[in-house]
């Protein structure tokens, strides 16, 4: 069983070690949610296509990601199906709400998403800098 002091260092890992790819990636993921908590519909048609959407590309996915007897990792797996759910739903939410390319015309969403993905990248650089000044303390 995991203990909250061995999960506590994973993160602390994860976070110290997170670079450029990962936080874009991170990025993608806080916009998505920006965007999809201000545009949301309910309609179970939009979720479940998304769905089937996903569950095809993302088995294509995985079958090109695949290198002879060589298991993807867990999360790439997982960000393989994901992917594909999050690009589908997205364009099913922003239809005729008036979006130029993916950013909503209207400011207000556009600034949510905008500070959401600058208060994330703030965070985490002052956690960087906190967990880099214990570790220099320590050494």
């Amino acid at each position: 069983m995991l203990s909250y002091a061995t999960v506590g260092k994973g993160i602390r890992k994860y976070i110290l070690e997170l670079r450029r790819p990962k936080l874009i990636l991170w990025c993608y993921l806080i916009w998505y949610f920006a965007i999809v908590c201000q545009y949301f519909d309910p309609s179970p048609g939009l979720w479940l296509t998304s769905v089937g959407i996903s569950a095809v590309i993302g088995f294509a996915l995985n079958l090109a990601a695949a290198q002879n007897n060589q298991r993807l990792e867990r999360w790439v797996v997982f960000r393989l199906y994901v992917f594909p759910f999050c690009v589908s739903s997205y364009s099913a939410l922003i239809k005729g709400q008036g979006f130029f390319l993916l950013f909503p015309t209207d400011w207000k969403p556009l600034l949510v998403a905008i500070l959401s993905c600058a208060l994330f990248l703030g965070v985490i650089y002052l956690i960087q800098i906190s967990l880099r000044k214990k570790q220099k303390n320590k050494e």
